[in-house]
């Protein structure tokens, strides 16, 4: 049932979103987080692969060149990433906000993960950023 919901609803990455990325090898951060449903807003426990920029998110965590991810985030979509204890009542909540999705909760198993994960995606969005402003720059002196 689920499956045919993510199919109807377009929840499923294409694999444009996640082509020349070995997310099953050497992450920068993976590990078990509990995320909230973007339509049905129940809580699944998901493993989650920071890799390349971008936020995967798994059923399992045996993850293999063969397994699709469940979703991606590209970082470069992200706006914020910040505690979210006051929002969602709960201990260890994050969220992340993007130019993409509404804000996606997610919730760590300790505070010390929860601030692991926080660093992490600001640090990759700040070398997304950075590798963006590299790749635009513009030559006034040169008329087109």
């Amino acid at each position: 049932m689920e499956g045919l919901w993510r199919a109807a609803t377009g929840q499923d990455p294409i694999p444009e979103d996640y082509t020349g990325i070995e997310y099953w090898s050497n992450p920068e951060r993976a590990a078990w987080l509990t995320k909230q449903g973007e339509y049905i807003k129940t809580w699944r426990r998901r493993w989650f692969v920071l890799k390349q920029g971008k936020l995967f998110w798994f059923k399992d965590s045996h993850v293999t060149p063969s397994t699709t991810p469940r979703g991606v985030i590209p970082v470069g979509t992200c706006l914020t990433v910040k505690g979210a204890e006051d929002v969602l009542h709960k201990p260890c909540a994050f969220e992340l906000s993007t130019t993409t999705h509404d804000t996606m909760y997610f919730i760590a198993d300790t505070e010390k993960e929860k601030e692991e994960w926080i660093n992490s995606i600001g640090r990759s969005l700040v070398q997304h950023s950075r590798s963006l402003a590299d790749s635009e720059v513009v030559d006034y002196d040169n008329p087109r």
